[in-house]
């Protein structure tokens, strides 16, 4: 294994910490509005993004070609994140982050319409047994639960859509923090008027949290630029699922929550699939 793959593999688990983290701190930041979560989690990756443009040698230069795709981008981003956010706050950390994490099979079909990419037989195998999966999280059923359980996998389908335009913006040599600084301010501007019509004051408890939770997300999103940036998307992509395990223990130890056996189930039929087709694409020339 090179050095740089080891470097790859290591930024990516380390992103998977840093948003497992991040739920964390979302949740046990208390009854707060989902709009004022979002706000205060996009406001501090928003002050990083544009330290970080403010000094690159470009500045804040935008392709004008990717404007487009940077609202679609955001737009996507934005709502996914606000029904992470609602399943994080109304379920057990890990279900909501395996939820969240059916986004890599949601880009597959999202991929087909957006960019006209052609799924292989493989990848279609792996879409339908990952949504087998979620089924077993999900647990179907006429109650409030099922309700807060589809606004997590509506939250995965937000990111799926994020992702591909993140994609097509790649391919048009955008840069990252450029992505990174438009979605958050995007988001910020998109939350801003919920949160001053629901705002509800914080503790110094609720505010210190809020903004490790900034903090962890930024922490998070340079990792996983700086992971794809060592190694390919093929041969690391599988790690990110590490964010599950991080989440399922630290809902363990600070929450006290344990997943049911359906859930487990879940995860290990989603992680599977997820494993199944990195193998598959290793093989690949």
């Amino acid at each position: 294994m090179t050095t740089e793959k080891k470097q790859g593999i290591f930024f990516i688990i380390s992103a998977g910490f840093f948003f497992a983290l991040m739920t964390l701190f979302i949740r046990i930041s208390g009854d707060l509005p989902t709009m004022q979560k979002t706000f205060f989690r996009n406001a501090v990756a928003a002050i990083v993004a544009v330290a970080m443009l403010a000094k690159s040698k470009e500045g804040f230069r935008i392709k004008k070609s990717s404007y487009g795709d940077l609202f679609c981008r955001s737009i996507c981003g934005t709502l996914g994140m606000v029904c992470n956010f609602y399943a994080v706050d109304h379920m057990g950390l890990a279900d909501a982050n395996i939820l969240n994490k059916l986004s890599p099979f949601f880009a597959i079909l999202m991929s087909i319409m957006i960019l006209k990419e052609h799924a292989n037989i493989v990848e279609w195998i792996s879409v339908a047994v990952a949504f087998i999966g979620a089924v077993f999280v999900v647990k179907p059923a006429m109650n409030m639960q099922f309700v807060v359980a589809m606004i997590g996998v509506l939250g995965g389908l937000g990111a799926g859509m994020a992702y591909t335009f993140v994609r097509k913006l790649g391919k048009k040599g955008e840069r990252g923090p450029v992505i990174v600084m438009f979605f958050s301010l995007f988001s910020c501007a998109f939350t801003l008027p919920f949160f001053l019509v629901q705002y509800q004051p914080m503790t110094g408890r609720q505010w210190l949290y809020l903004i490790l939770a900034g903090g962890c997300a930024a922490g998070g999103q340079l990792s996983i630029t700086k992971a794809y940036t060592k190694a390919p998307a093929k041969e690391i992509s599988v790690f990110d699922y590490t964010q599950v395990l991080f989440a399922a223990l630290l809902g363990f130890f600070f929450l006290g929550q344990i997943p049911d056996i359906l859930s487990v189930i879940g995860y290990v039929i989603i992680i599977g699939s997820a494993i199944f087709k990195w193998n598959y694409l290793q093989k690949q020339p």
